[in-house]
């Protein structure tokens, strides 16, 4: 991450200062909107907790965080849409896990929740963490017009649907073992990844001023090339990491025999890809100036982290 600092509300942060801090937030947050271990079921209640808190780069949050200053969004609404996103993206890893998907049994350096679970209870955990997602952001106000708080619902719905991350999920299932253009997986790629990465910077960025027809098409553009290159990058580290540092399998899609950048492209030039699509996540946000500077920050870290 950049040590450059940002002055932002008085204050000086360096990039790895601001993340934690997101995070810290996020990990608050997630806790007080979460059913109590106490409130019956409480197993499934302890299964939702156990999958959405203490560990994750919690990178959707951070990017509704970033979008938000493009639109001075006050903090107080982007932390619960953030927590929104972070709900969806922990139930699509539980599920992801399954044995009927992906079979894991590692997530964030411990037991996948079925695994520490069971199949059942893991199942539901997802599906009552997508459903609470939408209660969260139905229930608070986080716009000034209530056609824009619709809006919020309607993107959020999009993305984790058949159109978006569940339909990713399916092409990817469908993709094993078989040859396919590069265009076609990143298709995939950008419903399965991609789609919820989007909505995170388009939510944030809704929970402030309008925003011109231009600068929301721009903050678009920037979200799915960040998308797009998380999954390269993810596809890189599956080759050349470990597990131990990765927290999760790692050589999983090799050994599955699944498409990836690596095994389409090569490992050199999947890594110039990512770097392509940076410099073009980059050169969408030069509308915003200095208003973008954590969405340039984070576009850095997604293509340069190293787990």
């Amino acid at each position: 991450m950049s040590d450059q600092t940002h002055d932002k509300g008085g204050l000086k942060a360096t990039f790895n200062e601001w993340a934690q801090d997101i995070a810290g937030q996020m990990e608050k947050t997630l806790a007080e909107l979460l059913p109590s271990s106490n409130t019956p079921p409480t197993r499934l209640h302890d299964a939702m907790r156990y999958a959405t808190l203490g560990g994750g780069k919690r990178v959707r949050p951070m990017l509704a965080f970033a979008a938000a200053d493009v639109s001075a969004a006050p903090r107080e609404r982007v932390r619960i849409v953030a927590a929104a996103v972070e709900m969806i993206h922990a139930y699509s890893l539980i599920h992801d896990d399954l044995p009927c998907m992906d079979d894991d049994v590692l997530r964030r350096g411990r037991p996948t929740c079925h695994i520490e679970f069971d199949e059942a209870t893991a199942l539901l955990a997802g599906d009552a963490l997508q459903a609470m997602a939408f209660q969260v952001v139905s229930t608070h106000s986080l716009t000034e017009e209530a056609a824009n708080q619709i809006e919020l619902i309607r993107l959020l719905a999009e993305a984790c649907g058949s159109r978006g991350m569940a339909g990713g999920q399916a092409i990817d299932l469908a993709s094993v073992a078989q040859d396919i253009s590069l265009p076609e997986l990143e298709h995939m790629h950008m419903l399965k990844t991609g789609a919820l990465i989007r909505v995170s910077v388009m939510m944030g960025a809704l929970c402030g001023r309008n925003l011109t027809a231009t600068q929301r098409q721009k903050l678009d553009h920037y979200a799915k090339c960040v998308g797009l290159a998380f999954q390269v990058v993810d596809d890189i580290l599956d080759c050349e990491s470990n597990t131990e540092r990765l927290g999760k399998t790692a050589g999983k899609d090799q050994g599955a025999n699944k498409p990836t950048y690596v095994s389409l492209l090569g490992l050199n030039p999947a890594k110039q890809f990512a770097d392509e699509l940076l410099q073009d996540a980059h050169q969408s946000l030069q509308i915003f100036g200095v208003a973008a500077q954590r969405l340039h920050e984070l576009a850095d870290f997604i293509v340069r982290r190293d787990y």
